[in-house]
C-alpha cells in the first residue's frame, strides 16, 4: 500500500474528540480506528503491539544493527478537532495543482487569495475536502507517515537502524494526549511527534500556558433604587478586562509574543464568569503574565470588596527548556529533512503540543511537519509529495541516528 492510499484509508474514519465525556478515549470511535491500526501494524511486521484500555497503541520495530543505538519514538494522535466535523470525510486529489482557487462545492472555493500558503504547493498533488468536513490530516497524516516509513524500513533490510517504537494516542485535540501516555512502557531515549505543518518544519519551542476562570459575585438591586447598593458583576466584569494590556491578545501578537486571550464572558447583575488562556514563551514572562491577572482581580476586590475568586492553573511549559541541552535531537531532524530535498525551518510553536507535555514527563520530544495544512475546517488540504517528505524525514532520522550515535 502507498502513503496516499493509507492516508485516504485513514481519513474514512470518524475519530473527533469531545470535550463533553470526561471518558479515555473520550469518543468511542477513536478505539473502533485504534483497533484498526493494530490489527494493520500487525499484518505489516512490527512486533510488541499493544493496544491499552485506554486507547493508547504501542508497537516496536526491532533494530537490525550491530551496534548499540539509543531507542527513539515516532507518535502522532488518532483523533480530529471537534471544531468541525470528520464524518464521511470525502477527499478527492487535485492534480498538478495549478495555482488557481478549488473548487469545494456549489456554495465553497478555496482560493490562494484568501489562503496564500496554496502557491507553495503549485504543480503538486493536493488532497482536499468537499467542503462539508475538514480533511483529518491532523493528525492521520502523521501516522499514515509513521507506519509506511516503519513498512519502508522492513522493505529496505540494508537501511541501517536501532530499536524504533511508534505510539499513538487519542484526544490531542482536547489537550488530554500525553496524560494517559506511558513513557516508561514506550522506553525511548527521544521522540518526535509527527503533527506539525508545513513541510520542512521542526519545532522545539512552545508556549508556557496556564487558564484563568474568575467568578465575580454581585448584587442586584432594582436599578431605580440601586445607588449604592447595586454591584453589578457583569459590569465589573467588562472592567477587569479593561485593566489587562488590549495590545495583548492573540488577534494583535503573533512570533514569539505573549497574550492574554478572553475566550468566554457571561453572566448578569448578580453573578458573572470570566474564561481566559495565557500565553507566553518566555517562562519570566509568563509568571509575569499570572502575576497581572492575580493583580487585576486583586485590585476589583480592594474596590468592591472581595467580590471576585480567581482559579489560575498551568497547563503545560515550553519543552525548549528539556531539549537546549539535546540538541542533537534537532541536529538529526535538520539532516534528515534536508536528505528528502526540503528546507529546514525552525520555527516557535504558538499554542501546545502533547510533545511538550512529553518532554515534561521525562521523553524529549520535538515536532516535526505531517505536511496538511489549514487544519481544522473545510479548507484543509495536504499535498501528497508532502506526505512522502515527511515519510522519508522518518527513515532518514533512524538511518542517521544509527550512524550518528551508535556505537
Amino acid at each position: 500500500m502507498e502513503i496516499t492510499e493509507r492516508f485516504l484509508n485513514y481519513v474514512s474514519f470518524d475519530t473527533q474528540s469531545s470535550e463533553e465525556t470526561n471518558t479515555t478515549p473520550s469518543t468511542e470511535k477513536q478505539r473502533v480506528f485504534a483497533q484498526h491500526l493494530k490489527e494493520e501494524l500487525i499484518k505489516e511486521g512490527l512486533q510488541d503491539v499493544e493496544l491499552d484500555e485506554l486507547g493508547y497503541l504501542y508497537a516496536t520495530l526491532p533494530s537490525n544493527t550491530d551496534k548499540k543505538v539509543p531507542t527513539i519514538g515516532f507518535i502522532a494522535h488518532m483523533d480530529t478537532s471537534p471544531d468541525a466535523s470528520g464524518a464521511n470525510v470525502r477527499p478527492r486529489i487535485v492534480k498538478n495543482y495549478d495555482g488557481g482557487d478549488i473548487v469545494l462545492n456549489d456554495s465553497l472555493i478555496t482560493s490562494p487569495t484568501k489562503f496564500p500558503e496554496l502557491l507553495d504547493h503549485v504543480g503538486e498533488d493536493l488532497i482536499i475536502t468537499d467542503g462539508t468536513t475538514l480533511l483529518g490530516a491532523d493528525d492521520k497524516a502523521g501516522i499514515a507517515e509513521i507506519v509506511q516509513a516503519m513498512v519502508y524500513l522492513l522493505q529496505h533490510p540494508e537501511i541501517k537502524h536501532g530499536k524504533i517504537r511508534v505510539g499513538f494516542n487519542p484526544d490531542e485535540e482536547i489537550g488530554l494526549g500525553a496524560h494517559h501516555f506511558d513513557v516508561e512502557k514506550f522506553g525511548c531515549d527521544f521522540a518526535y511527534t509527527m503533527d506539525g505543518s508545513e513541510v520542512g518544519e521542526i519545532e522545539f519551542e512552545n508556549f508556557n500556558a496556564a487558564s484563568a476562570k474568575i467568578t465575580i459575585n454581585g448584587c442586584s438591586v432594582h436599578p431605580g433604587y440601586a445607588k449604592e447598593k447595586m454591584v453589578n458583576a457583569v459590569r465589573i466584569a467588562t472592567e477587569l478586562v479593561g485593566m489587562l494590556p488590549a495590545d495583548e491578545t492573540p488577534e494583535t501578537t503573533e512570533g514569539y509574543e505573549g497574550f492574554f486571550h478572553l475566550t468566554n464572558i457571561s453572566g448578569t447583575v448578580e453573578k458573572a464568569q470570566l474564561s481566559f488562556i495565557i500565553r507566553d514563551h518566555d517562562r519570566e514572562y509568563f509568571e509575569s503574565r499570572k502575576s497581572e491577572m492575580t493583580e487585576a482581580v486583586e485590585a476589583i476586590n480592594d474596590k468592591y470588596g472581595n467580590i471576585a475568586m480567581l482559579e489560575l492553573k498551568d497547563q503545560y511549559y515550553n519543552m525548549r527548556e528539556k531539549i537546549e541541552d539535546k540538541m542533537y535531537i534537532i541536529d538529526i531532524a535538520k539532516q534528515a529533512i534536508a536528505q528528502t530535498g526540503a528546507v529546514p525551518k525552525v520555527k516557535a510553536i504558538r499554542g501546545g503540543t502533547d510533545g511538550a507535555q512529553l518532554s515534561f514527563m521525562g521523553l524529549p520530544c520535538p515536532n516535526i511537519f505531517a505536511g496538511g495544512l489549514n487544519f481544522h475546517g473545510p479548507h484543509e488540504f495536504c499535498p501528497v509529495q508532502s506526505l512522502e517528505k515527511a515519510m522519508m524525514t522518518i527513515v532518514n532520522i533512524c538511518q542517521i541516528a544509527e550512524q550518528k550515535l551508535g556505537i
